[in-house]
């Protein structure tokens, strides 16, 4: 049966499938993470995120395709953990803004929307980085605009698409040299490919539970090593722009017919003025937060839409007194007062947290390396500190995105410090001084993250050799600042050529967070054997109930 055009119902089936297909394979795609640390990763993120959005659109069952897409970019938004999570749910965003307002679309128009789709998702990483899950979804896509052309039944252009998808994923090596020294490919690419191939099934009327052998299988997914991940690339701290200009537009009609607005053109014009462009717009109005050098152009540009207001433009490279602020009186973590301030942070146990609160944080979010925290958790969170400017540090490279998504969403003005770790998390709020400005409270709690030094102790998952470094299943790892450094049977063995591995002639101090399972006997036994090593080294030791993670060490 010729399938010519889709309507809301069939494609949030799709919708349903490409979740289901994804949740069955979650696993899967968690095992390309070969970097072999016990964590929540690429699958688990992508199959929470697709999960949230499926959720929406099945609360938002219609005929209407635009309104169904639009419920699965809400979802999507909302629910996106990681940096995989955060980029598919860009890729259905541009996705349901070109469908918008459709009741049904062809072939072609599919084809055009899956496009526009990977065009939002590029412009949303700051630095794009070819052989991840954004190849994947480009290569595909560009194959759907030249099938469709002659091709009208969408269930032959989607399976030239998951055909593509395919063949782009065994490629994604041969881009990102990483991939290729492990031998896997791209792991977000890998779970596009199920979210595709449960679209396809939907359309070709198939169980999603056929599609069990339909991909690679685990013992070519699993043979290999790994370091960092490829999404780590497409992060950066510095900033080339002088000042940060924020600004909205509200629409006014008469310039809009000289000037149609359109939130693509809009925010690709926009990009040659700056860096660190975001851009949200709704009916009535349009929000711009850029980095700029020549702000009076930004804003000249934004008038030909409308009126401007909320104007706000601050020098990034000098000091100056235009935002001073009084240190707070000690503040509950839901202050009744909007602050002038808040800071928020992502803690794994409970003990991480208390520490966290009493060195500054306003509002701790549960997760971490276990359970990344979605943009809603973080988007609460920063709502709940009703604060002026809210500080956010992920401690997670996996977080910095969704909490760059998350800032984008609410009115607070929010600073994301990309901390990685937890001490980076720490070294940052202790940083922080109430009485100085915006800026200088950035430039400080940056500066902070290269000045500590991150070790953690865990258990391997698997089998694997990295950097050298042999390793056997269930054997516990040193990790030094990302970097598998030691690997044997013996946790305290471990942990004492770690801080080898970390501790030098500069170190001052060394903070001990022991896990939840970690004894006295074996913190004491560390302290000891820092201080008869490094008799010059002050160290510190607190309770962290960390799961997983028996230690972690911040040495400055």
């Amino acid at each position: 049966m010729t399938i010519r055009t889709l309507d809301g119902r069939r494609f949030a089936n799709m919708v349903l499938k490409g979740a289901q297909h994804l949740s069955n394979n979650a696993k899967a795609v968690d095992a390309l993470n070969v970097f072999p640390v016990p964590d929540g990763d690429t699958g688990t993120n992508m199959n929470l995120s697709m999960t949230s959005g499926a959720k929406e659109v099945k609360n938002h069952i219609s005929d209407h395709i635009g309104k169904v897409a639009s419920a699965l970019a809400k979802g999507l938004l909302m629910g996106a953990r990681g940096n995989s999570g955060v980029i598919l749910s860009q890729l259905f965003r541009g996705f349901a803004k070109a469908v918008e307002g459709k009741q049904t679309i062809t072939s072609v128009e599919f084809a055009a929307a899956l496009e526009a789709g990977v065009a939002t998702a590029y412009k949303a990483v700051m630095k794009p980085v070819e052989g991840t899950i954004l190849t994947v979804a480009k290569d595909a896509a560009k194959r759907a605009v030249v099938i469709a052309k002659k091709q009208p039944d969408l269930a032959a252009v989607m399976e030239e698409v998951v055909k593509e998808a395919k063949a782009s994923l065994q490629r994604t090596p041969d881009l990102l040299p990483v991939l290729k020294e492990v031998g896997v490919v791209d792991s977000g690419g890998q779970g596009l490919v199920y979210v595709y191939e449960g679209f396809l099934a939907e359309l070709k009327g198939e169980a999603v539970e056929d599609l069990k052998n339909a991909t690679v299988s685990m013992q070519e997914l699993v043979n290999a090593e790994h370091h960092k991940s490829a999404q780590s690339h497409i992060h950066t701290d510095e900033i080339e722009f002088g000042y940060c200009t924020e600004f909205m537009v509200r629409f006014e009609e008469e310039k809009l017919r000289e000037h149609p607005f359109s939130e693509e053109k809009f925010r690709e014009d926009l990009s040659q003025f700056g860096d660190s462009l975001l851009v949200i717009a709704d009916e009535e109005l349009v929000k711009v937060h850029i980095h700029a050098e020549h702000p009076g152009e930004v804003l000249t540009y934004g008038q030909r839409y409308g009126s401007l207001f909320n104007i706000k433009i601050e020098n990034m490279r000098e000091q100056h007194a235009n935002i001073v602020n009084e240190t707070p009186q000690a503040m509950p973590n839901v202050p009744k007062q909007q602050q002038p301030y808040g800071i928020v942070t992502i803690a794994m146990g409970d003990g991480i947290a208390k520490l966290f609160e009493s060195i500054g944080a306003h509002a701790v979010i549960e997760g971490g390396q276990t359970m990344n925290p979605s943009t809603e958790d973080i988007v609460k969170a920063i709502e709940s500190v009703h604060a002026e400017t809210v500080f956010v540090l992920p401690n997670n490279k996996n977080i910095i995105m969704a909490a760059e998504q998350a800032a984008s969403v609410v009115d607070n003005r929010v600073i994301v410090v990309p901390s990685k770790t937890v001490p980076q998390g720490m070294s940052a709020i202790l940083a922080f001084n109430p009485s100085v400005s915006v800026e200088q409270n950035e430039k400080a709690m940056v500066a902070a993250l290269s000045q500590v030094k991150t070790g953690q102790v865990t258990f391997a998952v698997r089998d694997t050799m990295i950097d050298g470094v042999e390793i056997a299943k269930d054997d516990y790892m040193g990790i030094a600042d990302g970097k598998i450094v030691v690997s044997e049977k013996d946790k305290l063995n471990v942990t004492k050529k770690l801080l080898n591995e970390l501790i030098d002639d500069e170190s001052e101090i060394v903070t001990i967070l022991y896990g939840a399972e970690t004894t006295e006997a074996e913190v004491k036994t560390i302290i000891n054997y820092i201080e008869d090593a490094y008799p010059d080294v002050e160290v510190e030791a607190h309770n962290g109930a960390q799961p997983l993670y028996p230690f972690i060490f911040s040495v400055e």
